[in-house]
């Protein structure tokens, strides 16, 4: 069973200043900035109700399945992870499908995964249609030491998800689409 740990960091000066943070702090870019596209699946709502989650992601022209179980209580998002690299998400859409799981929330974001040598962790850039963030993973020490290098507290730490966040940040805007998603310059999903 494999466990993962992160936090999110909220950025008010958003990607380029990370950027110039991470690469003063040595952090290097692992691959370029992509676009990565998340579609969440559900069964009649039983996977959101357990605080499981089932998602089919596109990063490039790679695809992965992840399984999350529920979080775990603590200073950190903790919770068991399964993942698996496939070679054909729409096929494994259409399984996903056969299977009884509908898509339920679909979320987008650039992301860019910087690390250093030797770290027991990695950060992410991740910039979205509500702002942009810092995700960091890895051990719970490593997350809380680096938080600190970064310029920000524990008090910081988000624990929640984007669908979650997204929702709260659609209250303020009614108008916004239901799927967090980049918009065109038509203002269409």
């Amino acid at each position: 069973m494999a466990t993962e740990t992160e936090i999110k960091l909220r950025l008010p000066g958003g990607a380029a200043a990370a950027r110039v943070l991470l690469d003063r702090l040595g952090y290097h870019a692992q691959a370029p900035r992509e676009l990565e596209v998340n579609q969440l699946y559900d069964h009649d709502g039983e996977l959101q109700a357990s605080d499981r989650v089932l998602r089919l992601r596109s990063l490039g022209e790679k695809w992965t399945i992840t399984y999350k179980g529920p979080a775990v209580d603590g200073p950190h998002k903790s919770r068991e992870e399964l993942e698996l690299r496939i070679g054909d998400g729409p096929a494994m859409e259409q399984i996903l499908r056969a299977l009884g799981y509908r898509p339920e929330f679909r979320y987008e974001k650039y992301r860019t995964i910087f690390e250093r040598l030797g770290e027991p962790g990695v950060i992410m850039l991740d910039e979205t249609p509500m702002g942009d963030f810092l995700e960091l993973e890895g051990l719970g020490e490593w997350i809380d030491r680096t938080t600190l290098k970064l310029g920000f507290l524990t008090k910081d730490y988000i624990l929640s998800t984007y669908p979650v966040l997204y929702e709260e940040y659609r209250k303020k805007d009614a108008s916004l689409p239901r799927n967090m998603v980049f918009l065109q310059t038509d203002g269409t999903p």
